[in-house]
């Protein structure tokens, strides 16, 4: 059955290229939650006064994969130690952040992280927010498939390429 999963993990161009490649995701959006803003855009969401993240929507199949292991990519290929913050990428658009339902996803979510902390999985204490989940603004068109669509541009080959390269590589 296909349900769905929203997560910031820094820029939704990332994220969507990695989850393009997971077996079991049926497909991923780039967009904009968690803000103000009722008709955001990029250029209004990269300038931090909209409140909102770039974020990925992500349909998978759970008789293919796991929510577990959804949130096993996503801490994974991003640095859920740092707030607000992802490499050279600043600001609050760019917080580490799942967005939940209802509260047996909260306590789900909220237990996952504990369990991550206390096996000390990571160097520094998990930043990761969790959000009521809101209304979902798909990116503009031009985000979708941007690493498909612009494999050389610069962010791409500094940036998007080598998480990619990294996460198939581990993923072999």
């Amino acid at each position: 059955m296909n349900k769905n999963i929203i997560l910031g993990s820094g820029c939704f161009w990332c994220t969507e290229a990695i989850y393009k490649y997971v077996n079991g995701v049926v497909d991923v959006k780039p967009g904009y939650i968690g803000g103000i803003d009722k008709n955001p855009t990029y250029e209004k969401v990269c300038s931090g006064m909209t409140g909102h993240a770039e974020a990925v929507k992500i349909t998978y199949d759970d008789t293919e994969i796991s929510l577990e292991k959804i949130l096993e990519i996503f801490f994974k290929t991003h640095d859920p130690t740092t707030l607000n913050r992802q490499g050279n990428d600043v600001g609050t658009q760019y917080r580490s952040v799942i967005f939940y339902e209802n509260e047996n996803e909260l306590k789900f979510f909220e237990d996952y992280i504990s369990k991550l902390n206390l096996s000390k999985t990571f160097n520094s204490k998990i930043v990761t927010t969790l959000e009521k989940r809101l209304h979902f603004y798909e990116a503009e068109e031009y985000h979708h498939n941007y690493f498909e669509k612009n494999p050389f541009s610069g962010y791409c080959n500094v940036v998007v390429r080598p998480k990619v390269e990294k996460f198939r590589n581990e993923n072999k």
